[in-house]
Parts: structure tokens; C-alpha cells; sequence
């Protein structure tokens, strides 16, 4: 079997994962669904992108040859930072509906505000978890309403990684999946990431949101199946 190394999103359980990888190994592809630490696996620490990309490289560096690394939203994130910095362990690099690239625009660059004050505004807010909600709501992140402590400062750092992203410097070939449909990472930074990747091929998932491998399971692993 092909076998693929994967980094899901900010979740908190693989649950959802599970129909996806099954239809997987039913295509002849052994997934290994990585736990990421401080989400799906403990972690007691803030941590930036270097210290996901070091712990990512422990996990690889026990592989024989190159792996085929799929990485979805932050997960995405995290395959990036990795295949820029050590592309001669991956032999092929996919992404569904990736985080990364950087944006400027003044609503995010409000929420960066936002994410950066919220210790103190949580404070504040703190006899009233009726208006914790309505202000997370307003603010529109519910990954990070749900964070621990830690990890929400470990999102502002990653946030904040962005900036020296460079998509462009990745060597090694690239598959991008996109919901039609993503309200979360716009299909326009999917085309941005397939402009930058010399050598990707971007595959757009008619009526798919943020994860177009829950909603059209079948139809992504065909396409992996085929490309690695």
C-alpha cells in the first residue's frame, strides 16, 4: 500500500477523519493521521511553527525513503514550513485547503488585534460567559474561543509566521485541493499557492467548503490515489 503521512486542522478529535481514511485504505493508501501537539495530543507549552516542524521532523526522519505528506487548513500550514525546509524527505506534498498565506487586508489584520488583546477583554469578560460568546462570535473564531491559554497564544504565533511564509521556495511536486465553497481560506489562496508552487496542480472541489475530504471523500482519494 502507498502509504501517506497526515496533519489534520485545529480540531480537538479525528472523529470526523474516520470515513475518509477508511475510503483511503479501500483505494490502496495506508494513512497515518499524525496527533498535533496541543490539539489532539497533550502539550503544556506555547509553541511557534519551528517547534511543529522540528517535532514534525522526528516523525519523518524514522521513515525510510520519502513520504507523501498531506496536510489540511493549519495542518497545511505546518506540510509548508516543512517541505521549504527539508524538501529532500518528501516525495510528494498535498494540501486541502490550506492555512499560510498571509493577509493583510484590514479585517484580519483587525482579528490579529483582536486575538492579541483578547487575555485582558477575557478577563473583563469573565463573570459573563453569555458575553464571552457573543464577543467570540463577533470576532468569528470559535477555534479560538475553544483554545486553552497556551494554545491560543500558539495561534497568534502561527498567525504571525505567515508573514515570512514563501510558498514559492517549495521544490518538490504539489497537489492543492479547494472547497468552491470556503468561507474559512478563500479559493483565491488556493490559486495563490498554485501560482507561487512551480510544479502543482490545483484541484477545485465544486460545492465543498473547508473540507471537501469530509464531503467528497471518495472523489479526493481517487485524485491522491492517482497522484502519488
Amino acid at each position: 500500500m502507498k502509504k501517506v503521512i497526515i496533519l489534520h486542522g485545529w480540531i480537538y478529535s479525528l472523529e470526523k477523519w474516520r470515513a475518509f481514511l477508511k475510503v483511503l485504505r479501500k483505494k490502496g493508501i495506508d494513512p497515518v493521521m499524525l496527533k498535533v501537539p496541543g490539539l489532539t495530543s497533550e502539550n503544556e507549552r506555547v509553541w511557534g511553527i519551528d517547534d511543529y516542524v522540528k517535532w514534525l521532523k522526528e516523525i519523518v526522519d524514522k521513515e525510510k525513503s520519502k513520504v507523501a505528506l498531506i496536510g489540511h487548513s493549519n495542518g497545511g500550514r505546518i506540510a509548508v514550513n516543512f517541505a521549504i525546509r527539508y524538501p529532500e524527505r518528501i516525495s510528494k506534498l498535498i494540501l486541502i485547503d490550506s492555512a499560510g498565506i498571509y493577509h493583510n487586508e484590514l479585517p484580519l489584520a483587525l482579528k490579529r488585534v483582536i486575538f492579541k488583546t483578547l487575555a485582558k477583554v477575557g478577563r473583563v469578560l469573565k463573570g459573563s460567559s453569555v458575553l464571552k460568546n457573543v464577543f467570540y462570535k463577533v470576532v468569528g473564531e470559535t477555534d479560538y474561543k475553544n483554545a486553552s491559554q497556551n494554545m491560543k497564544q500558539t495561534m497568534i504565533n502561527l498567525l504571525n509566521s505567515d508573514k515570512s511564509l514563501k510558498p514559492e521556495k517549495i521544490q518538490n511536486p504539489t497537489l492543492i485541493f479547494w472547497g468552491s465553497e470556503d468561507k474559512i481560506t478563500p479559493v483565491s489562496d488556493g490559486r495563490i499557492l498554485n501560482r507561487l508552487i512551480k510544479n502543482s496542480r490545483l484541484e477545485i472541489i465544486e460545492n465543498a467548503r473547508h473540507s471537501p475530504q469530509f464531503t467528497d471523500p471518495e472523489k479526493v482519494a481517487e485524485i491522491i490515489y492517482g497522484y502519488i
